[in-house]
């Protein structure tokens, strides 16, 4: 074997890789494990208490790699290996921003009225069109007002140089269109920073390019309507004057003596002598007094600033630390255990910051009445949004907080609305910083507020976190103002969009979300472990039973796959999910098959007469263009799942492409490299593939399976029409909420629940709109799917729908409902799980799924043209394929039909697709077959030499069929109601995938060629 060296290098490289990157998600699961014992009791485990833990490890270091690098628990979690929300708990969402706001802003809120019939229709038209919101809104207007060009409406001073009365219709949707997509990308920034501050691990953020849309994934976030409420408010933006130390001073004295009282209070009731409290309390007047004067006056002590002054009209400024040293010999003040200390600039300028670790303790202690009361009515406190690390002095573990000043009527001097424009820009010294203009109005406050604050500082707020507090050098009079400071050009740029994000609010609404509660995930997860060990238990076994010693080298392949597989998904930082694991089980039973192939080619060697080295050398040269054409018509199929799916079908396909490259490499390069070791004594090695009872097993077929294509037809379009019929009887498949829209709700009760009984009794509280019940993996959980106001996607209709389920159901049970998963019991039920789809966003889904699966089909015919230079062989393919996805669709219906109902959703659309991978892999395998012995024998006999083709291939077909249907069938049994229907659909496709490869592709080739492949082996003779 030519670059074995090679192969050994990469093989050990990519194994140290993924045990690096795997090591961390070890360190995780332990440092979790010792957070839940932490915060077990003899009650349960206290979330809170779990969640405190591990904020206070979040910037300690947690593991050390050989001693050489440590890493943080915050840089483990970056590196560890995520789960998907239904391996976990969690909340999937996905938003729209709505453009009709945005237009509306462009127009200056016109109240033009055919302006306002047009936007009205244009909503109307969008709940069931798939055409863009602006186009729609186009259309609209022509047909309200012919004639009426667009410039009437846009033309003001919002849109100054871009829209005058002269612009065409299109210049203006130009303008539209660019600012649709900028609104997109403010919220964007917009969501990214809330959930930067929301607290949740690993938040995931992603823009749907060309859809408008923003999908985001919360891990473990169990307050589904916080969530809803923080993605879906309108971001303010404020500006503030911030308060130097001593228009706060004594109120800071005044908590910290507070405090100090409740802790001497607390220390005089566990002491039993009066003269010792006594003796406290002068201490700690001492220590406050002494306090006082080091913050007022500023100790001769204090650490002063390196602050460099940026020549720009704004500029940030850097801090040191306190020097706390006077105080030594007295106790720790107790607010200032807390909240850190660090001298400003000027000796009032006193910045307050707390570790990220603290913060919690921190709020508790701020928020509580009795500190709120002693705060001046005029001051308020902000947080900023995340650490300043480049700052000098000021390490990532500190937040700061600022203290603003309250003006006139509680509201900020000047808000967003200011702003005409902000764009990312480069300072006198060519460092990045941020334009921006405001309008008339804001640029007459803003002199007022730059000219009332020179050498003190105002903060920008958005959300009520601050995102800088720049420093006023002078009075700017016009309007236009730089920030500068240490800004990245990523950063800049971020902050240029938060800025302008106050000029064109645009509202989003939630289009879809799905809520998964931790209990289901937990048993999800379990389910999919158990489906993984289970199938890959039975294929070792099997492989070492068929295939000897040659078995165990093909189990080696696979475990290095799958190690390789959850190595690579840790490196790429994508999430494992419940889908991916079917990937993974799927791989398991798919990877064998090019060593199934290879070993069978050997043993045909061997039979033939072959020494064993010259056996294996031709087995992996004949075996390799059948592995290439059928790992490559897969893995197109899997590019294809991941271009055009959404949502869990994505984490199938990621999985599915790894899979197949890796399965390649293991399979072909690593077994070479350990079967060439085993057989380094040469012929006489003891190396077999086969056990005594497999040697002969479907080697001498001869089997004529083309004379019986017909009667193969009949049986074929007999179970498709039956399909169709069922279809009929039933009224349609049994679409589920990915694509006709509604709300699914899993709901777990303490004992089984007769699911006609509550489907009845739900019906009147859905209003008789569609409701359909049934039970999800155990008789006491079932899942709930309505239609019930389908086509309102607010928050007061999810909540509407919500509470009518639960009424009928606490009215039909007589059970209560409780919302932690861990407190059903005989008197109440929970929501484990829910989920919604707006109509809209059903329909995108389903033409997705469509043009996934047709886009497919034409890929492969494709393929298929170029590889074998016929179109009889792509077309063969292609309708074979086509009769797989009518069967499966069949067999759903008709098991629909006799009382097991599946849904047809983006999973199912997702087992088509694998079906039409596995099965062309099936049929590839035959047809190269076809062609190399036509190739060798030059025989008129058409049907013959494919008869004997296909009796050539059908032990290595069957063997990888049963394989593969074994660990399907085990998925289909313990992989959980989640993945059922995929389940199902993977056991009907395998078994159809391989029959149609036989008796339909092979004989339409057949029908298709017979003359012309016969005229031209007879010009070959000649």
């Amino acid at each position: 074997m030519r670059n074995k060296g090679t192969v050994i290098l990469l093989t050990v490289i990519v194994t140290l890789l993924c045990l690096y990157y795997l090591s961390f998600t070890f360190v995780s699961r332990n440092i979790k494990k010792e957070a839940t014992a932490y915060a077990t009791t003899e009650a349960g485990v206290d979330f809170s208490k779990r969640r405190s833990y591990l904020d206070s490890v979040w910037t300690k270091p947690v593991y050390s790699l050989f001693g050489l690098v440590e890493y943080t628990y915050e840089e483990v979690k970056e590196n560890e290996l995520n789960l998907g929300l239904d391996l976990q708990g969690g909340m999937h969402v996905t938003l729209e921003v709505t453009p009709d706001e945005i237009i509306k802003a462009l127009s200056d809120n016109s109240q033009d009225p055919d302006f306002l019939k047009a936007i009205e229709n244009a909503k109307e038209l969008q709940k069931t069109s798939q055409a863009s919101f602006v186009d729609l809104f186009y259309q609209s207007f022509q047909e309200v007002a012919p004639g009426k060009k667009l410039s009437t409406i846009f033309t003001n001073a919002t849109n100054r140089d871009r829209v005058d009365f002269d612009s065409s219709d299109d210049d203006v949707l130009d303008v539209i269109n660019d600012e649709v997509t900028d609104a997109i990308d403010r919220s964007f920034n917009i969501l990214r920073t809330r959930l930067d501050a929301f607290g949740t691990s690993q938040p995931n953020i992603q823009k749907i390019q060309g859809t408008g849309r923003i999908q985001i994934e919360l891990p473990g976030v169990d307050d589904a309507a916080r969530v809803r409420k923080l993605l879906q408010g309108i971001a303010k933006l404020e500006f503030w004057e911030v308060a130097e130390y001593d228009e706060y001073a004594t109120s800071m004295n005044a908590i910290n003596e507070l405090l100090l009282a409740e802790e001497l209070t607390k220390a005089s009731e566990l002491s039993s002598t009066e003269d010792g409290t006594a003796e406290n309390t002068d201490a700690a007047g001492n220590e406050s007094e002494a306090l006082a004067s080091l913050l007022t006056e500023g100790d001769s002590s204090t650490v002063q600033d390196d602050t460099t002054n940026l020549e720009a009209q704004l500029s940030g400024t850097d801090s040191g630390a306190v020097n706390l040293d006077s105080l030594s010999n007295l106790q720790t003040p107790p607010l200032f255990r807390l909240l850190r200390l660090a001298q400003g600039d000027t000796p009032n300028r006193i910045y307050l910051s707390v570790n990220l670790s603290d913060t919690m303790e921190f709020n508790r202690m701020w928020e509580r009445e009795e500190v709120q009361a002693l705060i001046p009515s005029h001051i308020k406190f902000r947080w900023q949004v995340k650490p300043d690390a480049n700052r000098e002095g000021v390490t990532s573990e500190f937040l700061e907080f600022y203290p603003l000043k309250i003006g006139r009527g509680g509201k900020a001097p000047l808000d967003g609305d200011a702003i005409n424009t902000a764009r990312q820009s480069l300072d006198q010294y060519n460092r990045p910083a941020v334009s921006m203009t405001m309008n008339a109005n804001g640029a007459k406050v803003w002199k007022r507020l730059t000219g009332e604050n020179v050498g003190r500082r105002i903060a920008i707020v958005l959300d009520n976190k601050v995102i800088s507090a720049p420093n006023v050098i002078n009075e700017i009079p016009n309007g236009q103002s730089e920030i500068a400071g240490n800004f990245t050009i990523d950063e800049a740029t971020d902050l240029a969009n938060l800025l302008k994000a106050g000029k064109l609010p645009a509202r989003t609404r939630i289009v879809a979300d799905t809520v998964i509660g931790p209990t289901l995930g937990e048993v999800a997860r379990q389910q999919g472990i158990v489906s993984i060990v289970s199938g890959l238990v039975i294929v070792v076994v099997f492989m070492v039973f068929y295939y000897a010693k040659g078995g165990f080298v093909a189990n080696a392949a696979l475990i290095f796959n799958i190690f390789f597989i959850i190595g690579i998904l840790a490196q790429l930082k994508s999430a494992l999910t419940l889908p991916g694991m079917a990937g993974i089980v799927l791989t398991i039973g798919m990877s064998i098959d090019a060593n199934v192939l290879i070993f069978e080619r050997i043993r045909e060697e061997l039979r033939n007469g072959s020494a064993l080295l010259k056996a294996i050398s031709t087995g992996y040269k004949k075996a390799y263009s059948s592995i290439v054409d059928a790992n490559a018509t897969t893995l197109l199929t899997a590019i294809i799942l991941y271009v055009l799916g959404e949502g869990p079908v994505k984490g199938f396909a990621i999985t599915l492409m790894i899979g197949i490259i890796c399965s390649f490499f293991s399979a072909v390069f690593i077994t070479r490299v350990i079967i060439e070791w085993m057989s380094k004594k040469g012929d006489q090695s003891k190396i077999s593939f086969a056990t005594p009872f497999s040697s002969g097993w479907l080697s001498k077929l001869n089997l004529d399976f083309l004379s019986k294509r017909k009667i193969a037809y009949v049986l074929s379009s007999s179970f498709i029409a039956i399909g169709i019929i069922a279809i009929i009887i039933k009224g349609g498949l049994n679409f589920g909420v990915d694509f006709k829209g509604g709300r699914a709700y899993v709901v777990t009760f303490p004992s089984q629940v007769v699911t006609s009984d509550l489907e009845v009794a739900l019906t009147d509280d859905f209003e008789n709109n569609g409701t359909e019940v049934k039970t999800f993996g155990a008789s006491n959980v079932l899942k709930v799917t309505t239609s019930y106001l389908v086509e309102d996607e607010s928050d007061e209709a999810d909540q509407k729908v919500k509470e009518a389920m639960i009424a009928g159901i606490e009215d039909h049970t007589k059970l209560n409902f409780v919302e932690d998963d861990a407190k059903v019991d005989e008197g109440h039920f929970t929501i484990s799980s829910s989920s919604k789809v707006g109509a809209t966003i059903a329909d995108d889904i389903k033409n997705s799924s469509q043009r996934a699966v047709i886009f497919s089909l034409i890929v492969i015919f494709l393929y298929i043209l170029v590889r074998f230079r016929k179109w009889q062989f792509g077309l063969g393919a292609i309708v074979a394929l086509f009769h797989d996805a009518l069967f499966v669709i069949s067999a759903f219906a008709i098991a629909r039909l006799l009382g097991i109902s599946f849904e047809i959703d983006q999973v199912f659309i997702g087992a088509i697709l694998t079906i039409i991978g596995y099965s062309i892999n099936d049929t590839v395998v035959v047809f190269d077959r076809i062609r190399e012995t036509l190739g060798l024998r030059g025989d008129s006999d058409i049907q013959g030499m494919f008869n004997l083709s296909i009796n050539n291939t059908i032990s290595r077909t069957l063997i990888t069929s049963v394989t593969t249907l074994i660990v399907v069938v085990i998925l289909l049994i313990f992989g959980g109601a989640i993945l059922r229907g995929f389940s199902f659909a993977m056991v009907v496709g395998i078994l159809i995938g391989t029959y149609s490869s036989v008796f339909i592709a092979s004989p339409i080739v057949v029908d298709l060629t017979k003359k012309s492949l016969a005229r031209e082996v007879a010009k070959q003779k000649a």
